[in-house]
């Protein structure tokens, strides 16, 4: 299984950012997708997830600043990111869910906000 995200980088703040990741490799079916944060000392956190059937679900901290979208056809996921702040500074993973193996992790892109 192989998750290729794409992306990330240096934006000042109020800039937007798109990150994009998609799976494959696998004969197994997606059942969802979603990206992830980490920030240096942090535990790696939520920020959106979105199911086959477009349910999603964000954080409290993105506070309708982020959207996720999908392309189940392609597994592929967008996370648009408005308004970033500094605090947002982190590594980002992009994550699939399938049925049977579980969730997958792509090797994360960074995204740095600056002041």
């Amino acid at each position: 299984v192989q998750l290729q995200a794409s992306g990330g980088g240096l934006v000042q703040a109020g800039g937007s950012l798109r990150l994009s990741c998609t799976a494959s490799g696998s004969r197994f079916s997606v059942v969802a997708m979603g990206w992830h944060r980490q920030a240096p000392g942090n535990q790696r956190e939520l920020v959106a997830r979105i199911d086959n059937g477009g349910s999603t679900n964000y954080a409290d901290f993105v506070e309708g600043r982020f959207t996720v979208s999908r392309d189940n056809a392609k597994n592929t996921v967008i996370l648009q990111m408005n308004s970033l702040k500094p605090e947002d500074t982190a590594v980002y993973y992009c994550a699939a869910t399938y049925r049977v193996i579980g969730t997958k992790w792509g090797q994360g892109t960074l995204v740095t906000v600056s002041s």
